[in-house]
C-alpha cells in the first residue's frame, strides 16, 4: 500500500494512493491526484547519506569512507511530488540525486543490524539537489551544498515494507526532460539500511517518520531552470519535479 499526504481545497490530508491518479481519503472520498498539491509524505528528521555508493565517491574524486557519512536535512528543503525547486541565482553547478529513503516504523534505540529492519515501516524516493559551488570537503556537507529551501523533492507517497522485499537490489534512475542521466542499483551502497539503523541508534533514539536517504549513484550532472526532472527507484515510485529560476 501506497501512503501520500496531499493538500486539497486548503487541507492537509493523509491518503492511499489506489492509482497514481486516484487517491482515497480515510473517510472514503476519492480524489484526483491531478487537483491535488502532492506534500512531503513524511515530517521526520531526514538523516541523509553522503558517498554511499563508491562509484559516486570515485566520480567526485573521494575516497570511499570507512564509516557512515551522515547529515541532517532542513525540514524548509522538502517539497513534494510535482513542486518546483529553486536553482540559486549565480550558482556554477547544481545536480540531482536519486536516493532511496527508509521510513522508521518504531522508535529504535541500540538496534543491532541483525533486528533493524524490523523497525522499517517503509520506503519513498529523494531528490537531493546539490550545489557544488560551496564543498568544502566530503566530512562537512555545507549547509549551502545540501539544505536550501525546496531542494529537496520527497515523495510521492511511503510504500510499506512488505511490498519491496529486497531494497538493497532496487535500480536507480535519474531523467531529465525524459532522457536518462544516473542509473545505479542499490545493492551497490557502501552501508545497508540495517548497518545505518545500527550506526546512528547507537548515539541516538530514531523516531517514528524519521527517514534515512541512503546516497546516490554515479552519473551527475548540472540542471538548470526549466529542466523537468525525475527521480525513480524501482518497485517504490517516480518522484517529478521542475527547476525554476531564483528570478
Amino acid at each position: 500500500m501506497r501512503h501520500a499526504r496531499i493538500r486539497a481545497a486548503g487541507e492537509d490530508i493523509d491518503v492511499v494512493v489506489e492509482t497514481p491518479d486516484r487517491l482515497r481519503t480515510a473517510d472514503g472520498r476519492v480524489l484526483n491526484a491531478n487537483d491535488v498539491q502532492w506534500l512531503p509524505p513524511r515530517h521526520g528528521t531526514i538523516f541523509a547519506l553522503g558517498l554511499n555508493y563508491a562509484d559516486h565517491a570515485a566520480e567526485l574524486s573521494f575516497k570511499a569512507p570507512e564509516e557512515p557519512l551522515i547529515f541532517i536535512k532542513a525540514p524548509s528543503s522538502l517539497i513534494g511530488h510535482k513542486q518546483n525547486s529553486v536553482r540559486p541565482a549565480n550558482v556554477e553547478y547544481m545536480h540531482y540525486e536519486a536516493e532511496l529513503v527508509a521510513v522508521i516504523g518504531r522508535a529504535a534505540r541500540h538496534v543491532g543490524r541483525d533486528q533493524a529492519m524490523q523497525y522499517i515501516r517503509g520506503y519513498t524516493v529523494c531528490n537531493d539537489y546539490a550545489v557544488r559551488d560551496y564543498l568544502e570537503n566530503y566530512y562537512r556537507p555545507n549547509l549551502r551544498v545540501k539544505s536550501r529551501d525546496t531542494l529537496t523533492p520527497l515523495g510521492p507517497w511511503v510504500m510499506d515494507a512488505e511490498e519491496v522485499p529486497d531494497p538493497h537490489n532496487l535500480a536507480v534512475r535519474t531523467r531529465v526532460n525524459g532522457g536518462l542521466r544516473q542509473e545505479g542499483n542499490t545493492r551497490d551502497m557502501i552501508f545497508t539500511i540495517p548497518v545505518l539503523v545500527e550506526y546512528l541508534s547507537r548515539f541516538l533514539t530514531l523516531q517514528p517518520g524519521d527517514m534515512i536517504s541512503t546516497g546516490t549513484p554515479k552519473g551527475l550532472s548540472d540542471v538548470r531552470p526549466g529542466d523537468v526532472v525525475e527521480v525513480e527507484v524501482e518497485g517504490v515510485g517516480v518522484l517529478e519535479n521542475r527547476i525554476i529560476s531564483e528570478s
